[in-house]
């Protein structure tokens, strides 16, 4: 595996992770694409794909033998992922790899309001005491998300109330991330909160979309009981719906609504608005 590249991408599959793949592709760096199904992987120049799985330990080690930088996507949502990604990281770590690059979530903390914040805050400490070189891109809420929210009905529910959000673009992550990954010892020890360039309500967001989209959108504000409930349609374990939920009462605490400079730092350019991300 040592004549693989040194630079491992996960989550290629996914959306940030892809574009991050791309992106680095495209200025002509040499990727290793680590992947559950490698052939869903995308086709890159000066890629090479490899089979890898967070929760299993030897054939994590085998694909990262020679990495020096490892980009890690946090894994699929579940109740074991922080043990999964515990595993990952002790697989890096005695595969040799030098620094990882993790997408963690703003305002990751044990007592976070958002539940899987907190799981995000577990593994960047484990990252920590792993002794490895580390960089934490605190991902916002994604803004290509609010529309999706509303669902059929152009309605978004949930126990918000008017607290702010100020929701990142993925592209924005995915360019922020390539950005990092040209020169990861320059950002070595180092957290970024990515958020796009404004704070909006949730009432504020569905009036930019009903005005991009020219139809009605509004936003609902529901009880946290009412939120729960609401999401008894879909069959879910309790972790599920207290993450689901726990989204808006991060929203309604204050703890998603501060905005940075960190993607123009990282960029050079100005994240997008919800209105320019909808306008395409």
């Amino acid at each position: 595996m040592t004549s693989a590249p040194g630079l491992a991408i996960t989550g290629i599959t996914g959306t940030v992770g892809g574009l991050v793949a791309r992106e680095l592709a495209k200025a002509n760096i040499e990727l290793r694409l680590l992947a559950r199904t490698p052939a869903k992987a995308p086709e890159l120049p000066g890629a090479v794909v490899l089979r890898c799985d967070y929760a299993d330990r030897a054939l994590s080690e085998s694909s990262l033998e020679g990495v020096e930088t490892l980009f890690m996507v946090s894994g699929r949502e579940n109740e074991h992922r922080l043990d999964e990604h515990k595993a990952f990281i002790d697989s890096a770590r005695e595969a040799g790899v030098r620094q990882i690059v993790y997408t963690s979530f703003m305002g990751a903390a044990p007592d976070a309001v958002f539940t899987l914040a907190r799981d995000h805050f577990h593994t960047e400490e484990h990252i920590k005491a792993s002794g490895l070189g580390y960089t934490f891109l605190r991902d916002c809420l994604y803004l290509d998300f609010l529309e999706p929210f509303g669902g059929p009905d152009g309605i978004i529910r949930g126990p918000a109330d008017d607290g702010r959000v100020a929701a990142v673009a993925q592209a924005d992550v995915a360019r922020s991330a390539a950005a990092v990954l040209r020169d990861p010892k320059a950002h070595a020890q180092t957290a970024y909160t990515l958020t796009g360039p404004e704070a909006l309500t949730l009432a504020e967001a569905a009036d930019v979309i009903s005005s991009v989209r020219g139809r009605p959108f509004t936003f609902h504000n529901e009880t946290v009981d009412e939120a729960y409930e609401s999401r008894k349609k879909w069959d879910a374990p309790p972790w599920q719906y207290d993450a689901w939920v726990s989204t808006y009462t991060a929203i309604a605490a204050g703890e998603l609504a501060e905005v940075t400079n960190d993607v123009e730092r990282l960029t050079g350019r100005r994240p997008v608005s919800l209105a320019e991300l909808l306008a395409g």
